[in-house]
């Protein structure tokens, strides 16, 4: 069997074994907590959007043929992000307890980020395919903690812009292409990112309450932007000092040769 059919396979195999889990998993939280019977469907449905993110971006996984021990990590963390995603359209059933134990969820989730990469380095397979995951996963989870926030009356619908930031960014790039280029390792964007999880699943905590939430949820996002502002502007310096211009083409310069295409 091919390279790509095994991986397919195993990664196929995976996902089928993540919805088991996360089906088994929602019934009994459910059923625990005396959540109506959209739980679980909300939780399928999380899963669902996880299971597609998964089955992205494969090739980036080359050249390994089996799922690893690193991504089954993350799957894992796939499978908490999706247990709690849906609690979102039965939050006013969740109680205090149940509020605590969402965010030590979310915790649990924030603690595997780091695990995965570490064991992705210690078994030789760290891949394009584990780090976009990484990001996916992490952008995920940001956008469905800033929900149960602004839900839970803990901060404003702004608290949305956490989560959409960087599909917004995203979406940027398609306008500007400068904006899809490669940007360098940065510690600064890694910790902003554990800060925004942090300060939100700690907003869902019972015992914090408004203004102190939305005072810290603010503050997030005011890094979170900033991040995003130093990364735009990184882009844009590279972007002109290669001699693109922000509309994605060459300044017309003969000996720049034909306008460049960027992904």
């Amino acid at each position: 069997m091919p390279a790509t059919a095994r991986l397919f396979l195993s990664v196929a195999l995976h996902m089928a074994a993540g919805a088991a889990v996360t089906a088994g998993a929602a019934v009994a939280l459910g059923d625990l907590a005396g959540l109506p019977g959209l739980y679980p469907l909300t939780a399928m449905g999380c899963y669902a959007v996880v299971a597609v993110m998964m089955l992205l971006h494969l090739r980036g996984h080359a050249p390994h043929a089996r799922f690893g021990a690193a991504n089954r990590v993350t799957l894992l963390r796939g499978v908490i992000a999706s247990l709690i995603g849906g609690t979102i359209p039965v939050i006013p059933h969740l109680s205090p307890e149940a509020l605590w134990a969402v965010s030590l969820a979310a915790l649990l989730a924030l603690v595997l980020d780091g695990v995965d990469g570490w064991v992705a380095r210690r078994t030789r397979m760290a891949t394009a395919y584990g780090k976009q995951l990484d990001i996916n996963f992490d952008t995920v989870l940001m956008g469905i903690l800033a929900v149960l926030a602004w839900q839970d009356g803990k901060a404003g619908a702004w608290v949305l812009a956490i989560g959409l930031a960087r599909y917004g960014f995203v979406a940027a790039g398609w306008v500007w292409p400068m904006l899809n280029a490669e940007l360098p390792f940065s510690q600064r964007r890694r910790v902003i990112c554990v800060v925004q999880i942090a300060v939100l699943l700690a907003c869902i905590l019972p015992v914090i309450q408004p203004p102190l939430s939305s005072l810290a949820a603010a503050a997030a996002l005011g890094l979170l932007l900033f991040s995003f502002a130093v990364d735009t502007l990184w882009l844009v310096k590279a972007g002109a000092d290669d001699g693109t211009r922000i509309d994605g083409y060459r300044d017309r310069d003969p000996a720049a040769g034909p306008a460049r295409t960027e992904s």
